[in-house]
């Protein structure tokens, strides 16, 4: 059931970063697969929504990966302009790398962008914390669904195996905490258990 208010939640803004993001990411797909990329931002966005995000943080959601992406800097600059400080500043708060792989940058190496990243979130406000929240999970729902589907092969797309993508997911929930007025981080707990399961004790842990 929908439900009527004087003063909707999402406006005119939104609208076109949609369009934007849209733009930006419509060569994209997800990793090894012809799902097209702004179906993950469309999802972290619709998630973030639910754990009562306000237009700057759905509108990031849906920036999030479009510096780390889709031109480093230009992009950032390009996103100010548009939709303000608050939203640039959590975007380049939710990146792990700034290069512009599209012209020969090269991203630091996997577990040094992500120990960069987690010493950020352990120090990030509200807002950041949330829409990482957001973004993990729904990676972590993708992942876990294509793992049951493909068997270990699976982890050959990735940069990272079982095991360092179990210490990292570990890592990110002790590093984010606990926020009972979020669902996302709950569910998110529940998620990483989820792929512990899965995955089970990887060769040469435990």
């Amino acid at each position: 059931m929908s439900e009527t208010t004087d003063q909707p939640r999402l406006g005119n803004r939104f609208a076109t970063a949609l369009a934007f993001a849209s733009t930006l990411h419509r060569s994209q797909t997800r990793k090894a697969k012809a799902t097209p990329y702004i179906a993950h931002l469309l999802a972290v966005s619709s998630i973030a929504l639910d754990n009562g995000a306000d237009e700057d943080e759905a509108i990031a959601a849906l920036l999030h990966d479009a510096v780390e992406d889709q031109g480093g800097e230009p992009t950032r600059v390009r996103i100010e302009a548009l939709f303000g400080r608050r939203v640039s500043d959590l975007v380049m708060a939710l990146s792990d790398s700034t290069a512009d792989t599209r012209e020969g940058g090269e991203k630091r190496p996997w577990r040094e962008r992500k120990e960069s990243y987690l010493a950020h979130l352990r120090e990030s406000d509200d807002s950041t914390r949330l829409l990482s929240a957001c973004d993990k999970l729904h990676n972590l729902r993708e992942l876990i669904e294509d793992l049951e589907r493909e068997g270990p092969g699976f982890w050959d797309r990735f940069n990272a195996g079982p095991r360092e993508q179990l210490w990292f997911f570990r890592s990110f929930v002790d590093a984010l905490g606990t926020d009972s007025s979020r669902p996302v981080f709950a569910q998110l707990a529940t998620a990483v258990a989820r792929l512990e399961a899965v995955v089970g004790t990887p060769s040469g842990e435990g």
